[in-house]
């Protein structure tokens, strides 16, 4: 029998803490937390809403995050 694939896990982080950060530093802080994907999306951005497991989204006007997200 094939074994059980084990679904990714997300660092134990809340997203508002990248939030006022500049979006490279934020960026850098997430992959050093253990996110293995990070977005940074333009405000206003159409984007897909489908839920990805270990994502981190940053919404970035003025070259800083104005809001963060999971997924």
């Amino acid at each position: 029998m094939a074994p059980t694939p084990t679904s990714p896990t997300e660092p134990d982080d809340s997203p508002d803490t990248y939030v006022g950060l500049e979006a490279g530093r934020a960026e850098r802080l997430a992959r050093e937390r253990g996110w293995p994907t990070v977005r940074a999306l333009p405000s206003g951005a159409i984007i897909t809403m489908e839920y990805r497991v270990g994502r981190l989204n940053f919404e970035v006007k003025g070259g800083r995050v104005a809001r963060a997200w999971k997924g």
